[in-house]
C-alpha cells in the first residue's frame, strides 16, 4: 500500500496545475487588472469565457437560448455574435472575426484577438489584455516558410527598364472571391463583390485609354491561394500591382480610403526603406489623384501585409472604402461614385508611369 501511495505521489507530482498554466490579466483603461484563469487552448489559441470578460470590461451580455445568439449591450447598439460565426453583427454591419466564437466545456468561449482588438473598438476605449501563459505557437515546416518567402521575393521584381510605353502591364487583384467573402457591410454588401467590380472597371479604362494588357488575378467569383494571386506579376510586361479591398468598421461613421505599401522594397543584393521605393512614389500619385477627385484617403501606411509580397515591383494595397459607412458604399456601388473612383486609380496610375518615365530620361 505504502509503494501504491508513493508512485500516486509521484504521478501527481509530475501533472502540471492547470490554472497555472492558463490565466490571463484583463482590465478596462488604467483600471486594476483582473485575472481571469480559466483559459483553454485550442490550435494554438487562447479562448475566453465571454461571461468572464463581459463584467470586467463593465459590458453586459447575454445569451439567447432560442436564437443561439450572444448579444452585448456597447455604446453604439447591440452587438451579436454566435457559436460557429465568422462575423460579429452590429446593426446592419458586418465585421470578420479571427477565430469563430465555440462552446468548450458548456461555456461559450472568444478568442484572446477579439478581447485584445474588437472589443475595444466596440467600447471606444483601451483595454489592458496580458496572457501570463501564451501557448507556443503551431510549428511552421521551416522548408515550406522558407519556399514561400523565396517565392514572394522571387516573383515580384520591379522589371527591367525600356524603350517602350511608359505602362508596359498592370495586375489588378480584386481581394478575396468564393468562399471567402472579406468584409461584409450594409445591407450584406461584400468585399468580394465590391473589388471585382471596381477591377473590371479599371481594366477597361485602362485598355481604352492606353491599350496595355491589364491581368486580373481572379476575373469571376472564386477563391485563390498566394501562388496563384502573385503568378500574374511575374509576367515580363507588368509594371505595377494594384490590389483592391475594402473595410469594414463597428462605428458607422468611419470612412474613408487607406493606401498600404510594404515596409522595405527589397532587390538583389540588397533593400531600401519603403519612403525610398517606388510603391511609395505610386502610393503618393494615387493618394493625389484620389484627393483631386474629391475623395478623403486616411493615409499612406508602409506594412507587413503578406498579400504586399516581397521584392520591389511597384505594388500598392488599396483599401477602397468602409462597407460599413453609407457614403462609401455609395462610392463604391453607384455609377457615379465608382466612376470617380476609378478614374482617379487611372490617372494615379498613368501620373506614376509618367514621373517613372521622365526619371530615366
Amino acid at each position: 500500500m505504502l509503494r501504491f501511495f508513493s508512485i500516486l505521489y509521484i504521478y501527481c507530482a509530475l501533472i502540471p496545475p492547470v490554472s497555472a498554466l492558463a490565466s490571463v490579466e484583463l482590465a478596462l483603461g488604467n483600471h486594476a487588472p483582473t485575472a481571469i484563469n480559466e483559459v483553454y487552448y485550442r490550435d494554438g489559441v487562447s479562448f475566453l469565457a465571454i461571461d468572464d470578460v463581459m463584467p470586467v470590461l463593465g459590458l453586459k451580455g447575454r445569451w439567447d437560448s432560442v436564437t443561439h445568439i450572444y448579444e452585448i449591450t456597447t455604446p453604439y447598439g447591440i452587438a451579436s455574435i454566435s457559436p460557429g460565426s465568422q462575423y460579429l453583427r452590429l446593426g446592419e454591419s458586418f465585421i470578420p472575426l479571427k477565430h469563430m466564437p465555440r462552446f468548450i466545456d458548456g461555456r461559450l468561449r472568444i478568442d484572446e484577438i477579439f478581447v485584445r482588438e474588437q472589443i475595444p473598438d466596440l467600447l471606444g476605449f483601451s483595454v489592458y489584455y496580458r496572457n501570463l501563459n501564451p501557448p507556443a505557437p503551431a510549428p511552421v515546416p521551416a522548408e515550406d516558410d522558407a519556399s514561400l518567402d523565396r517565392f514572394f521575393s522571387f516573383l515580384l521584381q520591379k522589371k527591367e527598364a525600356s524603350n517602350g510605353p511608359a505602362l508596359g502591364g498592370v495586375v489588378l487583384d480584386p481581394g478575396h472571391g468564393g468562399q471567402e467573402p472579406g468584409s461584409l457591410g450594409i445591407g450584406g454588401i461584400k468585399e468580394k463583390t465590391v473589388a471585382l467590380d471596381v477591377a473590371h472597371s479599371l481594366e477597361k479604362q485602362l485598355k481604352m485609354q492606353l491599350g496595355i494588357p491589364v491581368y486580373l488575378t481572379r476575373d469571376n467569383d472564386y477563391a485563390l491561394s498566394p501562388e496563384q494571386r502573385v503568378e500574374p506579376a511575374t509576367r515580363s510586361d507588368v509594371d505595377v500591382l494594384l490590389q483592391l479591398h475594402a473595410q469594414a468598421s463597428p462605428h458607422a461613421a468611419t470612412s474613408g480610403i487607406s493606401l498600404f505599401v510594404r515596409t522595405r522594397e527589397e532587390f538583389e543584393g540588397g533593400s531600401v526603406p519603403a519612403e525610398q521605393g517606388a510603391s511609395m512614389q505610386l502610393a503618393i500619385c494615387l493618394e493625389k489623384a484620389l484627393l483631386k477627385q474629391g475623395l478623403p484617403v486616411q493615409k499612406i501606411v508602409p506594412a507587413p501585409l503578406l498579400p504586399l509580397g516581397r521584392g520591389n515591383l511597384p505594388t500598392v494595397l488599396v483599401e477602397m472604402g468602409y462597407l460599413t459607412n453609407a457614403d462609401d458604399v455609395a462610392l463604391l456601388t453607384q455609377t457615379e461614385g465608382r466612376n470617380r473612383l476609378v478614374l482617379a486609380l487611372y490617372d494615379g496610375l498613368k501620373t506614376f508611369a509618367d514621373e517613372q518615365k521622365e526619371n530615366l530620361q
